[in-house]
């Protein structure tokens, strides 16, 4: 008979002592944890997480990097994955399996202009694997030819490999990883609240999207093959674009047949209100990449869906000695995992059958409305977001728009745990503007719930610059 050790057994000091002994956790600066103790995160149900000391917190981060859509304690996704990994946990994605074809069924479904689904691990990933399609094509594609080149906007986040990096639009998170990958073009952000031409909306001529063209100029559109957005940039800063904004800079793409990248790896399966980011504007993008949302992170999954005619450009006759390495040659070993894809199947089905969408629509309208009301704080530069994504920009000064500094947001913060809940920040991205706080609870939040955040915020904010 088979042994069974039950893992979930642990001894509270044993694992905080374990933890600062053997950890090395994300985006942390550790010499703090010698003299302090990490949260660690034990249990969740619903929106409340509890930590090893026993105290529970309000999630407004859908555990932390805005991915666990529907909950915690969704018995029936641990028994989908329980049932799958029983009767066939994994064999490589060069053969098919049952789970996947479904998914891959659903997300078209979902995406109706869309064709081919290629499954990956990460959002990084799921961006790289759009970068080498760029990449290949313009060797293998007689029209693509020497289109190797893409473009990524300033203050929006793609991935923590070096690729993705390259793609990264975060000037701190990419300091001291150089050098990056050649060919990766910059052009402006879109946050009107800090215009990089020092225009106001309804006085300016979207310079932000119509610049891009004088770059694909300067560097050569016969050289550009790519380019990738965030919908609404995320880490960045929660930046929605103005509706004008991506039918320029659409019409800019294919004015010089360059594919169109949307990545939806933070927008996506609901996020802001609609189930995919891009559908708040007219844009049709030619690659969609996604990760986070795909499982609600109960399982790692992620994926990029192109349109046909990418997929086209891959098709290959393999006994021409000429063109037989002119497929898609890419393979991601946990990409065969089944379990994910049976957690993405009825996570994707609890977000159709409870009308999680519209319930980030309606109760995102709400959120806002009750952050609205922080703005008679003076320390509230701006208030901005959609659907269950939102953010509040702190500054020092209103009229010059000085942010609040890195002490004054750590404080912040901590004022708002100390309250019992759990927000989000831009963290380590920008030199002098990391002071963006983020809310992206999950989609199952109520108006209480919102309540409590708010309340929570509020308290945090006069207790910090009173």
């Amino acid at each position: 008979m088979e042994t069974k050790t039950n893992w979930l057994e642990y001894d509270a000091e044993e694992m905080v002592a374990a933890d600062k002994d053997c950890v090395w956790h994300h985006l942390k600066p550790h010499k703090c944890f010698e003299t302090q103790e990490q949260m660690i995160i034990v249990e969740g149900n619903g929106l409340n997480v509890t930590d090893i000391r026993g105290k529970e917190y309000l999630d407004a981060t859908s555990g932390g990097v805005w991915s666990v859509m529907v909950g915690y304690g969704r018995d029936s996704i641990a028994e989908a994955v329980c049932d799958q990994l029983k009767k066939m946990p994994y064999f490589a994605g060069v053969f098919g399996n049952v789970p996947a074809i479904k998914f891959a069924q659903k997300l078209v479904e979902k995406l109706p202009r869309m064709d081919k689904v290629f499954f990956s691990n990460s959002g990084s990933e799921a961006n790289e694997k759009a970068f080498k399609m760029v990449r290949q094509a313009s060797r293998i594609n007689p029209d693509r030819k020497g289109k190797y080149k893409i473009m990524y906007r300033d203050r929006d986040y793609h991935g923590t490999t070096i690729g993705a990096m390259s793609a990264t639009g975060q000037a701190q998170r990419k300091h001291d990883f150089g050098p990056f990958v050649e060919g990766f073009v910059e052009f402006p952000h879109c946050a009107c609240y800090r215009c990089p031409y020092d225009k106001t909306y309804g006085d300016c001529d979207i310079e932000c999207a119509r610049k891009v063209e004088d770059i694909i100029l300067k560097e050569g559109p016969e050289t550009i093959g790519g380019l990738i957005v965030e919908p609404i940039t995320a880490g960045g800063g929660v930046l929605k674009p103005v509706k004008e904004y991506y039918p320029i800079l659409q019409e800019i793409c294919k004015k010089y047949d360059i594919w169109l990248i949307m990545d939806e790896v933070v927008c996506g399966f609901g996020r802001t209100g609609k189930f995919w980011g891009h559908e708040h504007f007219d844009v049709d993008p030619d690659i969609v990449t996604m990760a986070k949302g795909l499982a609600s992170s109960y399982e790692a999954l992620s994926a990029t869906v192109v349109k046909q005619k990418v997929y086209d450009v891959f098709l290959n006759d393999p006994t021409d000695p000429d063109t037989r390495l002119n497929y898609f040659r890419d393979i991601s070993t946990y990409g065969g995992c089944t379990a994910p894809m049976a957690a993405a199947l009825e996570s994707t089905r609890i977000i159709e059958d409870e009308n999680l969408v519209e319930n980030s629509r309606v109760i995102g309208e709400y959120l806002m409305e009750k952050l609205n009301g922080l703005t008679k704080y003076d320390c509230v530069g701006e208030i901005r977001g959609q659907g269950l994504f939102a953010g509040i920009e702190f500054v020092n000064n209103r009229e010059t728009k000085e942010a609040i500094t890195e002490g004054q947001m750590a404080t912040l913060m901590g004022n708002v745990v100390g309250n019992g809940v759990i927000v989000g920040r831009t963290n380590s991205s920008f030199h002098g503007l990391n002071n963006i706080m983020n809310f992206a609870p999950c989609l199952i939040i109520t108006k209480e719930q919102v309540d409590t955040i708010v309340g929570a915020v509020s308290n945090a904010i006069e207790k910090t610059f009173k």
